[in-house]
């Protein structure tokens, strides 16, 4: 059989652990025996990025911006015990963190819904979409520990005027933090959200908690009312559906109530923690699509998820591991059907549908790993648990 052949390469970015070891399977197993694959590889392993001082990491940023699709394993963000175990050099920044900085885009979450398997709030009938702004905030913050003092923040203008606020006079140890965000990147952020709402026809909610950050977060609250009365009123009333914003903590309690079907916007530390609880109360962490998406158009696919640390060490051992693949093998397909669409190589997105399809059907026929065992309850058929590559092969089979 003739493999499909691409035009432009995708961006590869490898990563970390058992999320590596399943890069490598489904690139062997679901894509390579179909696709003539080309991509530019960048290893983003915790070790390499150690190795060049996590100047791959912005390579593969830049990368990106060049051939506009890439797609992206998961990555260990080192902590303490992290550097101590890997031998670092420092206590590098979020691999994600760096490309999302770069690239200034959106990141739209959705679940990745299987006949058989009802989310834990029986409510959930439609899918939620996180869309989680992907600049500033904690994830470009300044922090340090701090002693009994005074700190400020300081504000210096174009022509050398200081602008000084106390933020905590400290009697003893403490920690402080500095964190911001852009007008520019806000309202690109806006309009990615409603352009998003609008392709799906689903309802955009917005929510921060401006009661209490009246500066920072009402920037974002004003933004986006400025650009939705301006030039999405209209477009949102025409397409029948509505944009509400609202406080955080009212958003939690009506999506927990609601049947879904809504695009909830989030700023960035927010669309973090919202995107996995979301994702977990629909069935798993490993059944999330991830795009982050440029105001220039440039895209890059990416599994919701962690590096899946303990079943490493399993494999490592010699053991076999039941770790879900799904939101990784959702990263390729969306980053090849994009490739595919810019490119006009319609072969090339049709088996990035078909290979999905086949992911699902699997799954619905009985076959699947562990952690989705439990979740399946589908009439007359009675779930199976595979191990990792049993799995993949498995889909294979079906593809």
């Amino acid at each position: 059989m003739e493999r499909i052949k691409m035009k432009t390469p995708l961006v590869e970015m490898d990563g970390d652990e058992m999320t590596r070891v399943l890069w490598q399977w489904i690139k062997e197993l679901l894509i390579e025996p179909f696709v003539e694959l080309k991509t530019e590889y960048y290893d983003l392993g915790l070790k390499h990025r150690d190795e060049t001082d996590d100047r791959v990491t912005l390579d593969s940023a830049e990368a990106t911006k060049k051939y506009g699709v890439a797609v992206k394993c998961a990555t260990i963000t080192p902590n303490a015990q992290r550097v101590e175990e890997y031998n670092l050099k420092k206590m590098w920044k979020s691999p994600n963190g760096t490309i999302r900085a770069a690239l200034d885009g959106t990141v739209f979450r959705a679940p990745i819904l299987i006949d058989g398997i009802t989310p834990y709030i029986p409510t959930w009938k439609k899918p939620i979409v996180i869309a989680r702004h992907a600049y500033g905030d904690i994830y470009k913050a300044a922090d340090m520990k701090v002693g009994a003092g005074k700190v400020e923040l300081v504000y210096t203008d174009k022509a050398g005027k200081e602008t000084r606020m106390t933020v905590h006079d400290f009697d003893g140890n403490g920690v402080a933090l500095g964190m911001h965000n852009t007008d520019k990147s806000i309202y690109s952020f806006a309009r990615a959200c409603f352009n998003y709402a609008l392709d799906v026809k689903m309802p955009l909610w917005f929510s921060t908690k401006d009661t209490i950050s009246k500066v920072y977060d009402h920037r974002f609250k004003d933004i986006f009312a400025e650009v939705y009365e301006n030039e999405y009123k209209e477009k949102f009333a025409a397409a029948g559906i509505e944009y509400m914003y609202t406080l955080i903590d009212d958003v939690v309690a009506r999506i927990v109530r609601s049947e879904g079907g809504v695009v909830w916007a989030c700023k960035n530390y927010d669309g973090d923690v919202m995107s996995d609880m979301v994702a977990t109360a629909y069935g798993s962490l490993a059944m999330m699509t991830s795009v982050l998406v440029s105001p220039d158009g440039i895209y890059e696919y990416e599994a919701a998820h962690g590096t899946v640390t303990r079943h490493y060490y399993r494999y490592v051992e010699g053991g076999e591991t039941s770790t879900n693949p799904v939101a990784t093998i959702f990263a390729w397909t969306g980053a090849l059907a994009k490739r595919g669409e810019l490119d006009g190589v319609a072969a090339l997105t049709d088996f990035a549908k078909r290979l999905e399809k086949a992911t699902l059907g699997t799954i619905e026929a009985g076959l699947m790993t562990g952690d989705l065992v439990p979740l399946f309850k589908k009439e007359g058929v009675t779930p199976k648990k595979l191990e990792s590559r049993a799995f993949l092969q498995a889909i294979a089979e079906r593809l």
